[in-house]
């Protein structure tokens, strides 16, 4: 009599199918938990209608009797259900906290709270961590409540994990969905209680270490802290960027990887040592334990943890049949216990990295061994994997898509787990300085050989693709991942490897999308790269590059470039810079220290003659002013009557006024600017001024008329209908980003510039705009049409 085969067992692959059973689970859950969280007002209506939907499953599978018992459909409608119902009743009894801390928001208040992350320098030079309120409210009168928050305060000691701080600031609600139910902008900070126990004892061990490696010389230096405990703090930007654009960012952060490499070297160095099994299991437990506590349990490190100490011990258990099952179990306790991680894009990379190790990786390595070797098969298959899966969500959070991920990974492989073993070592050696002195210059070689793989494959060509963040990016991107994944898979059959119908056309269709995909991918590379001059016509004197929501105007004459402001990316402004051949800055003027205006300046470091900047405010901005000067530039601070000469063209700076104290650094201290004489249309950069210094302007200083002049803010609706009438342009710049948050440019803005009779290009719809003079006349060239 034939025997029924078991859903979990593959006679034909000579093992076990993967239990899927609980994958729906984790998807409703996570389901509800999306809703509850962008939408907290359909909470308790998600909680009845999931309890209800329980009810009628029992009932139903109650009625049909045996036959669905047998199946388990039943058991799992009522456990999915009553799981989404607790995600749903999770966020529901947090939203009155967090309604009622939302009611402070714009205002200033007193908030004491308990740190609950590690900290790291903002770009704003602030220290930002997250905490646990326990009160909100006026000085010296607040109100208990508990939310989870975002505090960003003056550099300084003690704000550790676990610490209980007071601070006074300006508070601010958050979107929907964001984790944390306010962001305060400290004024005032102090630390209540200091770290106790063992997280006092990780935060001196975390120091030390991190004061003995930046003793050592770049690169690697400021990566092994992040490589060997997560914290960042030591990071340059411009190795943070060329992390991300090879993929290599994971590295930095207390990702499943670093997690992974703890429980895989403390399970390999038991069963060196002959250590059964189970031995080996219970040390992999507490090494990551510990390695948690380290590093500072905050809920990302959690959550890296759990997932990749799930995938990571039913493969080295010899059950990676079960690690699905498993891995979606532990989504699911997650999400019951804080439903907003569903909504943010870590948690999401984090299962779907642990899942892509687990279902993609061995049919891809699979797949891999018709033209390589098992074992480099296997090395290629997880970071290609993991990249697959993970590229979707990326595209809807970032604009980059890094195209030498797996390369990058394979190379820095060797290295990673060399320099987060040791570096650990070194870091818990603190007591034992000479030793501690051994493992951490152990340690810096492989940090200095990741440092450099990441440096020199950023500045290839095809480092990354840069896509707009949104569903549209997505859903191309999975297209591209599943082609690939269809192409290169080997799916296993009940009849061992044989063909599968049905897989064949779908892969002559994937191959037909990777090849279209790789035509037009080429085709930009060589647009962007060696052909890029050639997409831009060669007489343009002003370029306004199309940088999104900020400024980053060019000036060109007789070979000389001025560069005014930076715009908010460097990825941007040095696309722009590459598509006209611009190699060099002579003049970097920037404006004024606002991200959307020296944001990109990263791209241009080290290319610089002289940077005429106006005046900084917070340290950031002198930390910027050293970077520049690091890289070779001289520095000039602007001030009303400046003078130069670009090429054959004269400049003047016509604010801010010398010596006034009348407005503050930022917007209304913007570096005002005109270009005149050669073959540059007289124009005008009005920077980010607002109607009251443009009119001091138009009082202050004999401006005439000009052919070309660059809107202030964006074309914010604040200006002066008088400065615009006086000098009476003729063409209007209007730089600004595509449905950015701010509205820019107005409609009354641009009504008011139509109104004076001047020809209005934007950024936004034209995309990048090139103005020059032919034969006394000026002509326009825009990336496209508005």
């Amino acid at each position: 009599m034939p025997q029924r085969e078991s859903p979990s067992e593959d006679p034909g692959a000579g093992g076990r199918r993967r239990d899927l059973r609980l994958l729906p689970m984790a998807g409703g859950v996570w389901a509800a938990a999306l809703i509850c969280v962008f939408v907290p007002g359909w909470s308790w209506w998600m909680v009845i209608a999931c309890v209800t939907a329980a009810v009628l499953a029992v009932v139903v599978a109650h009625r049909q009797g045996a036959r669905i018992r047998r199946a388990g459909a039943g058991g799992l409608s009522v456990l999915l259900f009553a799981a989404m119902a607790a995600a749903a009743l999770t966020a529901a009894l947090a939203s009155p906290a967090r309604d009622e801390a939302a009611g402070w928001s714009g205002r200033v208040a007193e908030v004491s709270a308990t740190v609950t992350s590690s900290a790291s320098i903002g770009q704003d030079g602030k220290l930002w961590f997250d905490a646990q309120t326990m009160s909100v409210g006026i000085r010296g009168d607040p109100v208990a409540v508990s939310v989870p928050v975002r505090i960003g305060v003056e550099p300084g000691e003690g704000f550790d994990l676990g610490a209980d701080v007071r601070v006074v600031g300006q508070v601010q609600a958050t979107d929907a969905g964001e984790r944390a139910a306010l962001i305060v902008f400290s004024t005032e900070a102090e630390v209540v209680r200091r770290a106790a126990g063992v997280f006092d004892i990780a935060a001196g061990a975390r120091q030390a270490f991190i004061d003995r490696s930046t003793r050592l010389p770049e690169p690697g230096a400021g990566l092994l802290p992040g490589l060997a405990v997560g914290d960042t703090r030591a990071v340059t930007q411009t190795l943070n960027d060329d992390m991300r654009t090879t993929g290599l960012s994971h590295l930095t952060a207390v990702s499943g990887a670093n997690c992974a490499i703890v429980v895989g070297a403390v399970f390999w160095l038991t069963a060196l040592c002959g250590g059964g099994r189970m031995l080996r299991v219970i040390l992999a437990a507490i090494a990551l334990s510990g390695f948690v506590v380290l590093v500072t349990p905050e809920p990302s490190v959690i959550r890296a943890s759990v997932m990749a100490g799930v995938a990571m011990l039913t493969v080295l258990l010899g059950r990676p049949s079960a690690g699905a099952g498993m891995l979606a179990l532990c989504a699911v306790i997650i999400l019951l216990a804080d439903p907003w991680l569903a909504a943010t894009p870590g948690f999401a990379l984090s299962v779907v990295a642990s899942g892509a190790l687990i279902l993609l990786a061995p049919p891809l390595s699979r797949g891999l061994t018709r033209w390589m070797p098992a074992p480099v098969a296997l090395a290629i298959a997880v970071p290609l994997a993991a990249q697959l899966a993970c590229g979707p969500i990326i595209a809807l959070f970032a604009e980059q898509q890094s195209l030498i991920g797996v390369a990058a990974n394979l190379i820095a492989a060797p290295a990673a787990p060399v320099a987060t073993v040791i570096g650990l070592l070194g870091c818990l050696a603190a007591p034992l300085p000479p030793l501690a002195d051994v493992l951490t210059a152990s340690a810096w070689l492989p940090a200095a050989w990741i440092a450099t793989t990441a440096a020199t494959a950023a500045e290839l060509p095809v480092a990354e693709l840069i896509l707009p963040a949104g569903i549209g990016s997505a859903l191309l991107v999975l297209l591209v991942s599943g082609s690939v994944a269809l192409i290169l898979l080997r799916l296993r059959t009940s009849s061992g490897d044989a063909p599968i119908r049905w897989l064949s056309p779908v892969r002559r269709v994937a191959s037909a999308v990777v090849i279209v995909v790789v035509s037009l991918g080429g085709a930009q590379v060589l647009l962007t790269g060696p052909l890029a001059t050639a997409t831009s016509p060669d007489g343009w004197a002003i370029a306004a590059c199309d940088v999104g929501q900020g400024d980053a105007v060019l000036v060109r004459s007789v070979g000389e470039v001025a560069l005014i402001d930076t715009g908010p990316d460097p990825e941007l402004l040095d696309a722009c810079l590459r598509s006209l051949g611009v190699e060099h800055i002579d003049l970097l003027v920037l404006s004024h220290f606002d991200l959307d205006h020296v944001g990109g300046a990263a791209a241009v470091i080290g290319r610089v003659d002289t940077v005429l900047h106006g005046p900084p405010a917070e340290p950031p901005d002198e930390r910027l002013l050293q970077e520049l000067v690091a890289g070779g530039a001289r520095l000039s601070s602007a001030e009303a009557g400046d003078r130069g000469v670009l090429g054959s063209t004269d400049w003047r700076v016509l604010w801010p006024l010398r010596s006034s104290s009348a407005f503050p650094a930022g917007n209304d201290a913007s570096v005002v600017m005109d270009f005149a004489g050669g073959e540059v249309p007289r124009s005008l950069f009005l920077g980010d001024l607002s109607a009251e210094p443009q009119r001091m302007l138009l009082r202050s200083v004999r401006l005439g008329t000009y052919s070309v002049v660059k809107v202030a803010h964006h074309g914010s609706a604040d200006q002066d209908p008088g400065l615009y009438d006086s000098v009476d342009p003729t063409i209007a710049i209007f730089s600004a980003g595509v449905d950015n948050d701010y509205g820019h440019p107005r409609q009354d803005t641009l009504d008011l510039l139509t109104a004076t009779g001047a020809h209005v290009l934007r950024t936004d719809t034209q995309g990048r705009i090139l103005v020059g003079i032919r034969e006394e006349e000026l002509q326009v060239w825009t990336e496209r049409s508005p």
